[in-house]
């Protein structure tokens, strides 16, 4: 099955077109995350996402969500805020488009 990249290339999608694919599928990659307050240090930021995805790694609550039919994909704090970066920064075209996509 071809990734989302390789059907916008495929199709020599525009800027705008490829800026909203990302936009559209974020929530799917970025799940249910976990946030913390503003201000937070960096050491502390640090070391609850290692903690979290430790946490998420162990054998046993693995085990116990297969039991329950949990899904659990876990993604890194740094992939989650360079998901949000690039759904944050979107030029007026491609949010005027989105506005148009969302009325629908």
């Amino acid at each position: 099955m071809p990734t989302v990249n390789e059907i916008l290339d495929k199709r020599k999608a525009s800027e705008v077109t490829r800026r909203l694919a990302v936009v559209l599928m974020s929530p799917d990659w970025i799940g249910r995350p976990l946030i913390a307050p503003p201000g937070l240090s960096a050491d502390r930021l640090t070391l609850l996402r290692e903690a979290l995805m430790k946490a998420l790694s162990d054998p046993e609550f693995k085990a116990e969500a297969q039991k329950r039919n949990w899904e659990v994909e876990p993604v890194t704090g740094q992939e989650l805020e360079a998901i949000a970066k690039k759904v944050i920064v979107q030029p007026p075209d491609v949010v005027e488009r989105m506005k148009k996509v969302l009325a629908q």
